[in-house]
């Protein structure tokens, strides 16, 4: 994982929850965690990690994470046994 990767990670677990983050840093950060990402349809990608599967759907127009979104990928992260 690299530094910048390490930064996305602290960041979906800080308190209040940021609505920041760009969807293109989860979803790398996704890759370096060694998440098996495939596409869904329409906006859709599914993410499995240690047995935890998730759907998420990447913002659009904007390139930033909604506060709901990133309380989910924290929530995905916990349960998979990933922690900051």
């Amino acid at each position: 994982m690299n530094r910048k990767q390490k930064k996305t990670l602290e960041i979906i677990f800080k308190h209040p929850i940021p609505s920041t983050i760009p969807w293109k840093d989860i979803e790398s950060l996704f890759q370096a965690l060694g998440c098996l990402v495939s596409e869904g349809s329409g906006s859709r990608i599914r993410v499995k990690l240690n047995g935890e599967r998730a759907v998420f759907h990447r913002p659009h127009p904007q390139p930033n994470t909604d506060k709901g979104a990133v309380s989910s990928v924290r929530k995905f992260l916990l349960n998979a046994g990933v922690k900051p």
